[in-house]
């Protein structure tokens, strides 16, 4: 039998995945030499918590992963890298 989610859960899942595209697009912007040590690090962090059932957890965990991106965002502007 097929294992069906409900609406929030897949709310949840497309919001994560459009957080982690967002930070692969992200890493384009990184200097060369960083870049593939970024991507990595992206992809651990989604890794470490795929299993993740926790609703709250994950909404808390994408707010988190969307303010570091805007850290990320706002260095690699800083640094000249746009």
């Amino acid at each position: 039998m097929a294992n069906f989610m409900d609406l929030r859960a897949f709310i949840l899942r497309a919001r994560v995945l459009k957080l982690y595209r967002q930070a692969l697009r992200m890493t384009r912007r990184a200097p060369v030499h960083a870049r593939d040590e970024l991507r990595q690090t992206v992809r651990a962090e989604i890794e470490n918590n795929r299993h993740c059932d926790d609703k709250q957890k994950i909404r808390f965990l994408i707010s988190e992963g969307l303010q570091r991106l805007k850290d990320l965002d706002e260095m690699l502007d800083m640094t000249g890298n746009s």
